[in-house]
């Protein structure tokens, strides 16, 4: 059942959407090279507790890290541990929060002091396409019309986008329906309606866009080994252009990419 959220709703998911973005700033300013990931997940869940939050993924289905921390090849779902980050590489920084009942939910991949022409091409694909799976987000329009946005955004600048995981509804749980993949699939075919909350997030792959999972049961890496990027936001449909609820401005500018 998709879940309509109310004014009210929306009153005290916009602050935990706000926490979320304020949260994942913060951890992005920290990473460094020299880090660990056991380090930037220890900083965040402090940073969590300071805003009167708590992670939205810790516990969840026995996750037991309060981020999710990818490096390279890993998609998503990476866990925090004694990996040392260094210069060049890229990392996606998955945050979730739950604040007054609700759920902030937000990604992004950064690099770790610099990185190559080809990963930085890659991160600015990925983040554009998001934007271009918002703008389709209008009420009137289907589901697949923000997969389609998304997938061809992607494929036209020669990456792939991932079919095993997609985005999703969010509110009071993390994972609410449709499902809202970032490819073309005709069973999420659902109508966008004013008051649907969508976790967009575009997992993109270098090569291709087959992925698995590692023996830890959680991180998901490329199968070829080549690089991905992760960008999410947690967006709300109204009556005209789409709020980004886990953005300080209602629409931003969309990145321009050669």
């Amino acid at each position: 059942m998709i879940v309509l959220k109310t004014e009210r709703d929306l009153e005290a998911m916009r602050p935990a959407c706000a926490v979320a973005s304020a949260v994942l700033a913060e951890i992005i300013a920290f990473i460094q090279p020299g880090v660990t990931t056991r380090e930037v997940d220890e900083f965040a869940a402090a940073v969590i507790k300071r805003h009167g939050a708590r992670s939205a993924f810790l516990g969840y289905r026995n996750y037991p890290c309060h981020t999710c921390i990818s490096v390279n090849d890993e998609v998503v779902h990476g866990l925090a541990g004694d990996r040392v980050l260094r210069f060049g590489d890229i990392v996606s920084v998955d945050c979730g929060v739950i604040y007054r009942g609700y759920i902030g939910d937000t990604a992004r991949t950064v690099a770790v002091g610099g990185c190559s022409v080809e990963a930085q091409r890659l991160m600015d694909v990925t983040e554009q396409a998001l934007y271009e799976g918002i703008a389709a987000a209008l009420p009137g329009n289907r589901v697949t019309d923000i997969s389609r946005a998304i997938q061809t955004y992607v494929e036209a600048n020669g990456f792939s986008v991932v079919r095993e995981f997609v985005g999703h509804g969010v509110g009071r749980t993390m994972h609410e329906e449709p499902q809202v993949p970032n490819f073309v699939d005709p069973k999420c075919n659902q109508r966008l309606r004013p008051g649907m909350t969508l976790a967009i997030e575009p997992m993109v792959n270098a090569g291709r866009p087959e992925v698995k999972v590692l023996k830890d049961g959680w991180t998901v890496v490329t199968q070829d080994g080549s690089l991905s990027a992760h960008f999410e936001h947690t967006v709300l449909i109204t009556e005209g252009e789409p709020e980004i609820l886990t953005c300080t401005e209602r629409m931003p500018s969309r990145l321009k990419v050669s």
